[in-house]
């Protein structure tokens, strides 16, 4: 079996919408449908008909997501009633996991063409009736499904299901990372992420969606001192806040993943060839640190270092986490580090993020002539995942 390389051929997303925002009246399947009509229009020599396969991650499901929103949205998208669909979920790290999935499909062989992305509407995330037994109507419980923990099966551990940016802070006091320097890195993420829309890095591949032109998260106008007055989200005295989380989100991402022969001839410059992957999982208290597991089993297995990284995207699920990574690989120079901006300011729709962040990964490398990338993401209940990305 030959095995190649796939590369991400082109790629286009949302901005992402703010929590109640501009998106929160659009419904999350049409979202998706929206970027697959988009990049399909930006690649007319693409003919609808021949796509493989098309994989979306989304983390929720619960609400007009359900039922295999990746099938109804390419329906809904107006693509032929042959073209199959799969909806996959590993949480943060949904997205990143079609787009591995689908380059997968194409080492292989076993397909040429396929969409991978992610969506997600938090702010139409349903309220959950729990089923409890007997009666229905007379015994049941409700619950959110926005982000979180929900329907906990008592039989966990009880550390395990704390919060997430509990379980973040928990980690950070360990190893001293300070409430000043995550309000530093989040105060970071905003001013780059306002720079780079400013400068067209964001608008050459997120679509404006009516009036939303730019992701709604981005406070131009934060500063230590406000990010300083903000309480402990977390825990009474606490280090993570509202100000160095990521916020809630709705947005939907997309990438055409092929082979270096099939976007030549669909007449597209690839982003990024896709060199390795990587999933590995610890304690489900301690996501945080997961990324630096994935980190180190890629490197190892490419022979590489972390030096030999040109670009680093880390998804910003909370500072105290990027800081727990970069803790323990103190080597990596900030200036390749989310130079766009992060998640903290431009958002996390848990669905479709880890997409945004390895297609901006690609996109990044691009732009400083070419290198090796690596996008990275922490996954609840204990997991995450490195994707390797060189670009020309």
């Amino acid at each position: 079996m030959k095995i190649q390389n796939a590369v991400i051929a082109t790629a286009t997303r949302t901005p992402f919408g703010r929590y109640r925002g501009g998106l929160s009246a659009i419904r999350t399947d049409d979202l998706l449908a929206f970027v697959i009509r988009s990049l399909m229009s930006n690649v007319p020599s693409l003919d609808p008909s021949l796509i493989d396969d098309v994989i979306i991650g989304d983390s929720n499901g619960a609400g007009e997501d359900n039922r295999n929103v990746a099938r109804m949205s390419l329906l809904l998208a107006g693509l032929p009633v042959t073209v199959p669909g799969v909806t996959v979920n590993r949480l943060c790290g949904s997205s990143a996991e079609a787009i591995v999935q689908a380059a997968r499909m194409v080492a292989l062989g076993e397909a040429e063409t396929v969409l991978a992305g992610g969506v997600e509407s938090m702010s139409r995330a349903p309220w959950i009736v729990e089923r409890l037994g007997g009666e229905p109507d007379r015994d049941a419980a409700f619950h959110q499904s926005t982000v979180g923990w929900r329907l906990v099966n008592p039989l966990m551990k009880e550390n395990w299901t704390q919060s997430l940016g509990r379980c973040a802070e928990i980690v950070a006091q360990q190893i001293g990372i300070s409430r000043e320097s995550q309000d530093e890195w989040a105060l970071r993420s905003h001013s780059l992420a306002a720079a780079s829309w400013d400068s067209g890095f964001h608008a050459e591949w997120a679509v404006p969606f009516g009036d939303v032109i730019i992701d709604e998260s981005i406070r131009r106008d934060t500063s230590m001192e406000k990010l300083r007055n903000l309480k402990p989200a977390f825990s009474e005295t606490g280090e993570v806040t509202a100000g160095n989380s990521s916020p809630l989100n709705d947005g939907s991402t997309l990438a055409l993943i092929t082979n270096a022969m099939k976007c030549e001839e669909l007449g597209l410059e690839p982003l990024g060839t896709i060199l390795a992957t990587q999933v590995v999982a610890t304690h489900p208290d301690e996501f945080t640190r997961a990324p630096i597991y994935a980190i180190r089993k890629v490197l190892s297995r490419m022979h590489l270092s972390s030096t030999d990284i040109d670009v680093w995207e880390i998804n910003e699920a909370f500072a105290a986490m990027v800081l727990t990574v970069l803790h323990d690989f103190p080597e990596i120079k900030l200036d390749r580090v989310n130079v766009n901006g992060g998640a903290i300011a431009m958002g996390h729709p848990v669905g479709a993020s880890a997409g945004r962040v390895v297609v901006d990964c690609a996109r990044e490398l691009k732009r400083r002539g070419g290198g090796i990338g690596i996008a990275t993401a922490c996954i609840g209940v204990g997991q995450g995942i490195a994707v390797v990305i060189e670009s020309k």
